[in-house]
């Protein structure tokens, strides 16, 4: 049974009847032996693999990354494709995406390349313990250099060390920072700007995700202007720093960066197992060019150990070639993707799904290392959610014993935003913690691998490329089954909190307000489900669609017909209450008030000019007006990806509020933002 996030858990019982009122609408397509051909593969998969393969595949990738240095990420594209090359792989190429700062492919702007050969950090003064007289020596600890940091002459800089409580930009506007070094406790890349601005020499970072972690090192500055120092030191080093500073008043530290910045390349790598009709493929994706083994040496093991094992079992005839080709990226994170859909834009068109792999690889006795998995957003609703969701209870279950797992709603943070409708890849994203929590730490070693889990990762990952590649009528049948499963779920789903706020009396509000609230997320969810079981049309040839299309009319109709039952339950049920407190007039679900906003937002229509998002980074932070980068995944993003150049902005705001919840966000003043700055544009007479 699918592993249920602990908010949904209240609705159990009545997934279950909705199970069991509607199992006969299933249809012919969901029959055992589709099920027994998907265990059968996992079967075969899982005993091909081999974890050990996989293990010094991360190791090797984790060797080079863990330097953090364009040139070091050279080495390790080199490495992955000799070793594609050597699992069999055809079409291996080294791509590079201009490392320039100044490159755009959709919004996101390319990074300066950047080398470092040495760098030191050390306390000046007499009477200091030799073990803490060095604080950061970057060829002993990579991490204790910020990526990007600035370089010093060659003789090196002596400067005050000021400790920075505040961060706020009134605060930081008081301090004298000219020709300092800065001790900082949040993330200095949120500040680069104010502290540049202050004329600040640099900073020492103390900020890390687990401070427990008394000898690791949180990482530091990104890829910005501001050619500022900066280092990071451990909480043991931050406690005596303190303490010292706290006893002597003044202190001083002595930096010596040998780094440069350069117009370069940003590497990455390529490959694919040919399908008989190449011309469409499914991919897999995760990001190299990061420091921890975890993040993410660990997922580009994965991936090629589970094209490594599709390969061999194609090879020796247990399994036969797809029809579709199955393509590795291991690419810098966002940068590499962004370069790689923007310069391979027919490839992306006929890309009919992909799973992305930034995912620790924790061990299995640890909490908090089972796997979750996180699907598609709303506006790209998708077969291939309920399809992962499958692959994962029938892995899962098999093992001894059963693994748990999880599932969440879309959330991004890496590369899996290619669902985004400018790009139309449908895509999931397997992640787990890591047990110890070491993201973007140096304490991020192979030794906290955990084979097992890197074996899990293989086997879903090859399992759900292949079976996806090798997809043909019947699959498709059978998967749209599968995303009718879960849509009945999802709309029994989309109202049980404002049924039990009605059934309960626990402050109900309003009834008519309750009732057209229910309404409107059945009414959303069922559509949104329509989507995700009409998507299967995408894995059929084009002379065949209409007529798929047609045999999956009554499923469709089932799924109408169930969710009008459900939304005559809440109309029954909003008018029991209504008598329950004497209402003796029928309640009918309230007309939705318009207000200003609104009102304006129905005349705009927003049309999208590039793919992917808006992280705002060629715009400076006084620029930006107070609103959000949105890089990633929120109600911005959110919002962006429901514009599609016919949709007013108010059915955005809609629709984006029934996807995420009720919001104040400004989207009339973001949106006009945005068009002030050319990132969209109103379609002409919408305003």
């Amino acid at each position: 049974m699918i592993q249920i996030h602990p908010e949904r858990r209240a609705t159990s019982l009545l997934l279950m009847l909705v199970a069991w009122l509607f199992a006969p609408l299933a249809g012919s397509a969901l029959t055992p032996s589709s099920d027994t051909h998907l265990e059968t593969l996992i079967r075969q998969v899982r005993s091909e693999v081999k974890p050990d393969q996989a293990m010094q595949y991360m190791r090797q990738v984790y060797a080079t990354d863990r330097w953090f240095t364009f040139p070091k990420f050279q080495e390790t594209a080199e490495y992955l494709a000799r070793t594609m090359k050597e699992i069999g792989l055809q079409q291996v190429q080294v791509l590079g995406a201009p490392a320039d700062g100044v490159s755009q492919f959709g919004y996101w702007t390319m990074p300066l390349a950047w080398d470092v050969k040495q760098a030191r950090l050390e306390l000046v003064g007499r009477n200091v313990p030799a073990e803490f007289r060095v604080l950061a020596d970057y060829e002993k600890v990579p991490t204790s250099l910020g990526m990007w940091s600035g370089p010093t002459s060659p003789d090196g800089v002596t400067a005050d060390l000021v400790e920075l409580k505040d961060t706020s930009p009134v605060a930081v506007e008081r301090l004298e920072l000219k020709g300092k070094m800065v001790l900082i406790h949040e993330n200095p890349a949120s500040i680069k700007w104010l502290l540049a601005k202050k004329g600040a020499l640099g900073a020492i970072n103390t900020f890390t995700e687990n401070p427990a972690l008394e000898n690791g090192r949180g990482w530091a500055f990104i890829r910005n202007s501001s050619k500022l120092l900066c280092f990071s030191i451990s909480p043991r080093q931050t406690a005596f720093l303190k303490h010292l500073m706290e006893k002597r008043g003044a202190v001083q530290v002595k930096a010596k960066v040998d780094s440069r910045y350069y117009s370069g390349i940003y590497p990455y790598v390529t490959g694919v197992i040919a399908g008989t009709s190449p011309e469409e493929e499914v991919l897999t994706l995760g990001h190299t060019s990061e420091q921890g083994a975890h993040d993410n040496a660990t997922g580009v093991a994965a991936m090629v150990e589970s094209l490594a094992t599709l390969n061999r079992l194609i090879s020796a005839g247990k399994l036969p070639r797809p029809r579709r080709s199955i393509r590795i990226l291991a690419m810098g994170e966002l940068y590499g993707s962004m370069h790689y859909l923007a310069t391979h834009p027919d490839r992306a068109r006929h890309t009919l799904a992909a799973l992305c792999l930034d995912t620790p690889a924790g061990f299995y006795h640890l909490a908090g290392t089972e796997y979750t998995f996180y699907l598609n957003p709303h506006v790209s609703k998708s077969y291939v959610d309920a399809f992962t969701l499958r692959v994962a209870k029938a892995y899962f279950s098999e093992l001894s014993p059963p693994r748990p797992w999880h599932w969440r709603e879309y959330d991004s943070g890496t590369d899996n935003y290619l669902g985004d409708p400018t790009i139309g890849i449908p895509t999931t994203w397997p992640y787990s913690g890591t047990g110890v929590h070491t993201h973007h730490n140096s304490e991020d070693t192979p030794e906290t691998v955990d084979p097992r889990s890197l074996r899990d990762l293989a086997v879903l990952d090859a399992v759900y490329l292949y079976y996806l590649a090798s997809a043909g009528e019947s699959e498709a049948l059978w998967l749209a089954e599968v995303a009718l499963n879960r849509g009945y779920e999802q709309v029994a789903h989309s109202y049980s909190s404002i049924l039990d706020r009605v059934l309960t009396g626990a402050d109900p509000g309003p009834l008519d307000q309750l009732l057209r609230q229910g309404l409107d997320q059945i009414a959303y969810s069922v559509d949104r489900e329509k989507q995700a079981v009409l998507s299967v049309v995408r894995l059929i040839p084009e002379s065949g669609r209409e007529k798929t299309k047609l045999s999956l009319s009554p499923l469709l109709q089932n799924l109408e017909s169930f969710s009008q039952a459900q939304a005559e339950r809440l109309r029954v049920a909003v008018n029991r209450k209504a008598r329950e407190l004497g209402i003796a007039t029928p309640v009918e679900p309230a007309v939705a008030a318009v207000n200003a906003q609104l009102a304006a937002a129905s005349r705009i229509v927003v049309n999208r000019k590039k793919i992917g998002t808006i992280p705002l980074d060629d715009l400076s932070v006084n620029q930006r007006e107070g609103y959000p980068a949105a890089g990633f995944s929120g109600t911005p993003v959110t919002a962006l990806y429901w514009c599609d150049g016919h949709r007013t902005l108010a059915e955005v705001i809609r629709l984006t509020r029934l996807e995420l919840g009720p919001s104040d966000f400004d989207f009339l003043g973001y949106f006009h933002f945005l068009e002030r700055h050319g990132y969209v544009e109103f379609v002409k007479g919408s305003q």
